[in-house]
Formats: C-alpha cells, structure tokens, sequence
C-alpha cells in the first residue's frame, strides 16, 4: 500500500480552528468551513430586528410614498428585498414601487442591481466596484442642493455618507430597513473571544460591518480590546468578505484580508490558501513536520494534538534544534503552575500524539529540543 493510500483523507483546513461572527448565512459559511476540515466556533455578534416588527420603517416608507424623494440609494440586496417584502405585507408594496419607478434610483454594486431588477425596477446608475465612496462622488458631483435623498440603511447608519450629502445640502431621509443589535445571549460572544486572545483561535471571519463593530465593542466593555487587537495583528487571522465589512477593523488598525469576489465561496477559498501558507514548516528527524492551529501534520498525516502539547512544541519550534529548559516549557504550558513534572506529562502525550517520537529529543538535565535535520541548520540557526 503507498502512502497515498495510508495517509486519511483531510481538507485544506484540517487543524485550523476558525471563528464565524456571521447572524445570517452563518450555517453555510460554518458547512463550508467544516467540508475543508477546520474546527468552527460560531458566535453571532448581533441579531437581527425582523423587518415587519420595526415601525421606523413602516414611518419612513409611508413619508416617501407621501412625499416622493429625488434620489434614492438602495445599498444591500437584502435590505432592499426585505424592504419591499416589508412594504408588501403591509399593503404598500404597489405603491412604493410605483413611487420608486418615478425617481433616480441607485443601486450599489451587482447584487443590490440584480435585486432591484427583481423587483421589476430598473437602476438609473450602479457601480462595479460596490463602493459607497463612488456613489457619494457621483451625487456630489451632480449636485444635492436643494434635493431629497432617501438612503437605505443597511443596519447601521452610514454618518459619513449621509453628513456630506447634508453638508452639499441635500435632505437626507434614512430608511432602516433592518437594524443590528447586540446578542441577547452574550455567552458565545464571550467564549469566542476568550479564544482568540488565548490564540485558541487561527482565523476569525467577518461577513458585515456591523458584526465587526459588535465584536470590537464587546471586546471593549470587557477591557479586552487591546488584547485582541494584538491577536488580530499577529496570530489570529481576520478575513472580511469584502472591504466594506472590513472598515470597523481598519479603523482601528487592523489589516484584513479580502477575497477578489466578496462572496463566502471565495472568503473560504482565501483561508484555504492563506491559513496553511502561515502554518510552520520544518525537516524533523527524518519526517516533514507542518505545525498547525490544534494539530500536526507528520508526513502529510494529519495528528490531532491536546493544547498544553501544541504549548510545548510551538516553545521547541520557535528555536528549532535548540534545547529549551523545562523551566521554559513549563511557562508556555496553559496553567501548569511550578511543577516541571507538568512538562514531562505533557511531552509524553505530545509524543504519542505524533507517532513518531525521535521528533523531540531529551537532553538530559537540560530539557528538550527538536531534532532538526542537520541539512536544515543552516537554514535556521538564527531562527
């Protein structure tokens, strides 16, 4: 039998464990996640105040059926959909149509298009990059004085957008067509980002702007902000399904990566490139080792591998062919306390968990090292 034929079958993701922040689609992005073999922990970091329950759009849709805008900005295809299914159900669906046949109407981006066509209307204007920022140049540079502008919130308010269309002198009339809350149940948020400042997580995925907002705030309430700021500039990979969604981290400094077509298909795609590009690489004894989040791959197989095991060999693969002190790995051991005793225990199932245990050498009164194939210490002598 050739190893292709021993070795398990594991998706891309295997031993990765990647956080999902999403409230809607989030059980298709996690299957997605799942079928190329990451671990998921799901926390939605908002909820979702159903559309015919908000009479804020019941208001704002009878004002403009009323009194008819200029222009109106339609942002998200969701948003736009539910806000004429909205409008159905309460009897005005007819007449909002009709009301927004008659009027400049602006759709952002291909999705947005494609919805407001669905709905038998047809867009004055979309650009091809889904940018708010084009939108806002084009309105500008046709003029807002003296013009009403209606603008479909997509669950937040857009205070940049809307101040410079009422600083050009446009009257501005929102449209929260859904709105975004915190979680009734904090409880998942919590422990979604208990791990990803205890690196328990790799990835951590954003599919709307308002879940990153939510997830940044809830970090802050807790006085863990800094902490998982930190994370997410160092270990812990953001991924965003598109730059709009990535702005409430950007603000804060964070950098994102983003798929070229802002869909969840591709957002997977990039962290199954991404996530094992970044995964630790090293000649060991023979064997080719790839250290991932919560697992290892010997060989190509892959080895599940307990937490305080993954503190010790990410401590020895830090100095590859180094000895590191017990001492030393007795600190990088998830609440071992002062005995090195704990380190011993540890390295035996680490060692088993591998099935190869010549990877990890003791030496003895000294404590423990990799056994780095010696054509590679060159490689990573001043690692």
């Amino acid at each position: 039998m050739d190893d292709e034929q021993q070795r398990p079958d594991h998706g891309p993701l295997a031993g990765f464990t990647v956080g999902v922040t999403a409230a809607r689609r989030a059980d298709e992005l996690g299957a997605l996640l799942q079928r190329r073999g990451a671990a998921v922990l799901h926390a939605p970091a908002l909820r979702i105040v159903p559309l015919a329950d908000d009479s804020e759009l019941l208001a704002a849709t009878k004002q403009l059926i009323d009194r008819a805008p200029d222009v109106v900005v339609a942002t998200t295809a969701i948003g736009f959909r539910g806000w004429v299914e909205a409008a159905d159900g309460w009897g005005l669906g007819e007449a909002l149509l009709e009301r927004l046949r008659a009027v400049e109407l602006l759709a952002r981006g291909p999705k947005v298009k494609g919805a407001v066509r669905a709905a038998g209307l047809t867009e004055e204007w979309s650009p091809s990059s889904e940018s708010m920022a084009e939108v806002l140049d084009r309105l500008l540079e046709e003029g807002v004085d003296g013009r009403r502008v209606a603008v479909q919130l997509h669950g937040e308010p857009l205070p940049g957008f809307v101040e410079a269309l009422r600083e050009g002198g446009a009257e501005v009339v929102g449209v929260p067509v859904y709105r975004w809350l915190p979680p009734e149940d904090l409880g998942p948020v919590d422990r979604l980002l208990d791990a990803a400042v205890s690196r328990g997580l790799d990835a951590l995925t954003f599919t709307s702007a308002p879940a990153a907002a939510s997830l940044l705030n809830r970090a802050e309430e807790r006085g863990l902000l800094p902490e998982l700021l930190t994370a997410l500039g160092h270990d812990v990979l953001p991924a965003c399904v598109g730059p709009v969604t990535a702005v409430p981290l950007q603000a804060r400094g964070v950098d994102t990566v983003q798929p070229e077509r802002f869909r969840l298909g591709p957002l997977v795609q990039l962290l199954c490139r991404e996530l094992p590009s970044r995964a630790r690489m090293l000649p060991v004894a023979g064997h080719r080792v790839e250290i991932r989040g919560h697992a290892v791959l010997v060989d190509g197989e892959l080895r599940p591998v307990p937490p305080a095991g993954m503190a010790l060999l990410r401590a020895l693969s830090r100095r590859p062919g180094w000895v590191v002190s017990r001492a030393e790995l007795l600190r990088a051991l998830p609440g071992a306390g002062r005995d090195e005793h704990a380190v011993e225990t540890a390295m035996a199932r680490l060692r088993t968990a591998l099935g190869a245990p010549k990877l990890i050498q003791t030496v003895v009164k000294r404590g423990y090292r990799l056994a780095l194939d010696p054509a590679a210490d060159a490689k990573y002598a001043d690692t």
